[in-house]
């Protein structure tokens, strides 16, 4: 089999500071923006890599989703706990000094963790939480 990862789904609850978030702060492409108001699905990507794509979607959109599942929804998106990405990178400190630059949630500055990755995190406008490895 040749299977690849082409798509990741994360949700988000304000499309225009998503974007600016994925587009200004991570310095991805925005290869489509669909839909209006809140209710638009987002695609964006790393530049130079145009099969690997995030899609920034809202995340109750689906008719089969019940209002109890919204609420659900909605209060893990608040505590961060509902969506993340780990992304990587060869450059982590200056990677983590222009998200950071952009006003970013940090959540954690770049560190040497117990299991071998240097890695950093920031939470997207959303609430998702986004890992930044170094790659050695």
């Amino acid at each position: 089999m040749d299977i690849t990862i082409h798509t990741s789904v994360l949700p988000h609850d304000d499309p225009d500071a998503s974007l600016a978030f994925y587009r200004d702060a991570l310095g991805f492409e925005v290869r489509s923006d669909v839909g209006q108001g809140r209710m638009r699905w987002i695609t964006v990507g790393p530049v130079g890599q145009p099969d690997t794509s995030i899609l920034l979607a809202p995340p109750a959109a689906d008719p089969g989703v019940t209002e109890d599942e919204r609420r659900t929804i909605a209060e893990m998106m608040a505590k961060g706990t509902y969506g993340w990405i780990l992304l990587a990178t060869r450059d982590l400190d200056g990677t983590f000094e222009k998200v950071q630059a952009r006003d970013a949630e940090v959540v954690q500055e770049p560190t040497e963790q117990p299991y071998g990755i240097r890695d950093c995190a920031f939470r997207d406008p959303a609430g998702n939480l986004i890992r930044i490895q170094e790659l050695r």
